[in-house]
């Protein structure tokens, strides 16, 4: 689902990244975080085999096979994938069976998108198949470009441009005294998430929306088109859905249950996920005569694309648009796979990618699924040699991504009271290509995640993943600028210093979401990114094979390095002699969290007042064109005090408690635990993310109830951290911020209050 890509490293100061590797060293002789010395040497022996067994050739024809017809949900392609892998899981000596769940899942009946007036245009709604690459887009079962969950629905309208469909984007039209209401809205993929498109359009009272791909974000601007390049050709579509999971993942029908034959469900009416108005997803090619025929306004420089056009934002001529879908439940097919632990069943380490795609998929998901099954074979070649995990490892295969997290949730819904008693981590990944190593996840997995990426070599430069890590920082935090300069400099200071390299925090677009998110189980998600010339395949027919063999990751290494650093996260955590955590992690990150708050109020408030002096003394009318006007922004209330200090409070004492906790932890003091106190210990760790859990959940949204991480309700896949405290600031809604400020602090204690007792139990 994912699409990530990150910037590519130009130059480094060789002194500090000399500095930063010679700390790497000394870091790797200081042991392995959560072994006794006499047990790292054997988890480095096995490591090592892993390695070896970890073949390109597998890979690159497991991928081959996977992606060899459509995969969306209710293709026989995709079942028939999900039965081979469990063939697989058998044969290399898991316990495997397949999982199903029955979910709501749209699929088009009929779809049209016709251009009225002096040029009709009527859309071609197709991608061609492209001359060279195996895989035809005109294959039997690929369905037409759609986008999951829309509103069905037939309607005529005037057209309106609105850039990328996002909320500044509709106050800039304001300002313009452009109106979207009874009309059809036209917006670009890019600046946000999908599913937040056609929502907000609803709510802005359009009555249909359209969505393309413009060449600036991911067509011609960037690289040559497929089959010449890896970018988008003018018919490719982005397809996906519009589901809104940022109110709960998984079927929009059985929301908080496992989607079961018999289970109790909503109906289309009454489930808040599902969009009411139509939508639909077209090409470039056509998009190109709808945005041709819009009059009006002219667009300002932020909201032109790529085309050979002077772009205005309308209105326009009439729209007819028009989409009929089939709305039945279909089956979903969750491969899971166990290995029962030797010594504790009862701790679950669970593994997770998705298998279904769009079309093909095979860069999203399939390159991240081959790995997986990478790792399997792997630990079951060292299973054969009597070798038993000490934790139950638990490998799933999941369906039903694509749409909205469909059988990760409903999965875990089915299964969350034995999740939250026994899964110590849930460890996810997704589509990746050529380029760096991302971990992003639960921060007390931050230094395990830097001592795992200094041990794995990168296949292209035969350094390790963190030593590229750190000379991308360095780079990158010459001059950094943008929403991420903070954020950069960060990561260029621990680079230069030797420190860990921070890990990001998750939102959502993946299956991590509703562990983490939901039931609290600490969570990561792994990928690699940012070198491959490519993105323009993403979500369509032409994510095949020959596209991603050629353009992605040729020869499959990074496929492979993938494999062989998520397996090292399972190997560790299935074989530690404790938990291998550090809390000073978690504790540095949410004091940072804290410290942005307080800038994030004290901009607003000067925000504010600034503005008003503005607007008060004219200043946006005289600033303005006068032939091209431009109305001033609303006056806005000053912004009062937030009640920050319960947040502070619970922030001080979180460092101190992490302190005294990490002081007295090590593999050797846990190993020298009675029997009984160290069981006690194991269950106190197991759920103290689930500390951070509140169960009246965020506003509006109950179902997510982390108070530390959550997808935005005006971002999608992008995070927000302290997030009811944040999105309030940021929504100027000053009492629920003092509010959720007290129960933000109340969860940030409670895990502060297991750490103490875990302290406790070791010292005693």
């Amino acid at each position: 689902m994912p699409l990530r890509r990150l910037a590519c490293v130009a130059s480094l100061s060789l002194a500090a990244l000399a500095v930063a590797m010679s700390h790497d060293a000394i870091a790797q002789d200081a042991g392995m975080l959560g072994f006794t010395a006499g047990h790292a040497a054997a988890e480095h022996t096995r490591e090592q085999a892993l390695d070896a067994s970890v073949s390109t050739a597998d890979l690159d024809a497991w991928l081959l096979r996977m992606a060899s017809g459509p995969n969306q949900v209710g293709a026989p392609h995709d079942r028939d994938n999900a039965e081979w892998q469990l063939q697989q899981f058998k044969a290399w000596g898991w316990d495997a069976h397949i999982e199903t769940f029955q979910v709501l899942y749209p699929t088009p009946i009929s779809e049209s998108l016709e251009l009225l007036g002096p040029h009709p245009y009527t859309a071609k709604l197709h991608e061609p198949a492209v001359v060279g690459d195996r895989t035809s887009a005109d294959m039997p079962g690929v369905l037409p470009p759609y986008l999951a969950y829309q509103g069905d629905g037939d309607v005529t309208a005037p057209l309106v441009y609105v850039n990328f469909g996002m909320p500044d984007d509709y106050k800039a039209l304001a300002r313009q005294g452009v109106d979207v209401r009874g009309k059809i809205v036209i917006a670009r993929y890019g600046g946000g998430w999908r599913g937040l498109k056609p929502k907000l359009a609803q709510q802005h009272g359009a009555v249909g929306c359209i969505i393309y791909s413009d060449p600036h974000e991911d067509g011609y601007y960037s690289d040559d088109i497929y089959p010449k390049g890896p970018q988008r050709p003018p018919e490719g579509v982005q397809r996906g859905s519009v589901n809104d999971i940022i109110l709960y993942s998984g079927d929009p029908l059985t929301p908080g249950v496992g989607a079961t034959a018999d289970a109790k469900r909503l109906t289309r009416e009454t489930a808040p996920t599902l969009m009411k108005i139509p939508a639909i997803p077209i090409s470039y090619a056509d998009a190109l005569p709808l945005l041709q025929s819009l009059g009006g306004p002219l667009a300002e420089p932020s909201f032109r694309g790529a085309l050979p056009i002077t772009y205005h934002l309308g209105p326009g001529p009439m729209v007819h648009l028009a989409v009929k879908s089939d709305w039945s439940l279909k089956p979903l097919y969750d491969v899971v796979a166990t290995m029962k632990g030797s010594e504790h069943p009862d701790q679950w380490v669970v593994r997770g990618n998705h298998h279904d795609g769009w079309v093909f998929g095979a860069e999203d998901p399939l390159s991240g699924q081959v790995a997986l099954m990478a790792e399997a074979k792997a630990i079951g070649q060292l299973a054969k040699t009597g070798w038993k995990p000490k934790r139950t490892l638990v490998y799933t295969s999941w369906d039903g991504e694509e749409p909205g997290l469909l059988g990760s949730t409903e999965w875990a819904e089915q299964h969350a009271d034995e999740l939250q008693k026994k899964a110590v981590v849930y460890i996810n990944s997704d589509n990746i290509d050529r380029g760096f190593l991302r971990v992003e996840g639960s921060h007390e997995l931050q230094r395990l995640s830097n001592e795992i990426a200094g041990d794995v070599k990168d296949p292209e430069t035969g350094v390790t993943l963190l030593a590229r890590q750190r000379a991308r920082a360095l780079v990158e935090g010459q001059n950094p600028t943008g929403a991420r300069a903070d954020e950069i400099r960060k990561e260029a200071k621990a680079a230069a210093s030797g420190g860990d390299l921070p890990i990001g925090a998750l939102g959502s677009g993946s299956d991590y979401t509703p562990f983490l998110q939901h039931l609290g189980i600490a969570s990561l998600n792994v990928g690699f990114g940012g070198e491959a010339p490519s993105g323009g395949e993403y979500h369509s027919a032409y994510d095949t094979y020959d596209h991603y063999t050629r353009f992605d990751d040729p020869g499959m290494k990074y496929s492979a390095a993938l494999a062989r650093t998520v397996g090292r996260f399972v190997l560790r955590y299935a074989d530690a002699d404790a938990a291998p955590v550090d809390v000073n992690g978690f504790a540095e990150t949410v004091g940072g969290y804290v410290d942005e708050l307080h800038k994030l109020a004290d901009h607003a408030r000067e925000q504010t007042v600034s503005r008003e002096k503005a607007i008060k003394a004219g200043a946006y009318t005289l600033a303005a064109d006068p032939m091209r006007p431009m109305g001033a922004p609303e006056l806005e209330a000053a912004v009062p005090p937030v009640a920050f200090a319960p947040l502070d409070q619970a922030a001080a004492r979180l460092k101190a408690s992490a302190a005294h906790f990490q002081q007295a932890y090590s593999a050797d003091a846990v190993a020298a635990l009675p029997t009984a106190r160290r069981a006690e210990l194991e269950k106190v760790l197991q759920s103290a993310d689930q500390a951070l859990m509140d169960p009246a959940g965020l506003p509006g949204r109950p179902w997510y109830q982390n108070m530390i991480y959550a997808p935005g309700m005006e971002t999608g896949y992008g995070v927000k951290t302290v997030p009811g405290v944040r999105e309030a600031i940021e929504g100027r809604r000053w009492a629920e911020a003092d509010h959720f400020a007290e129960i933000t602090a109340r969860s940030i204690n409670a895990y502060s209050d297991r750490l103490d007792k875990a302290a406790a139990l070791l010292t005693r």
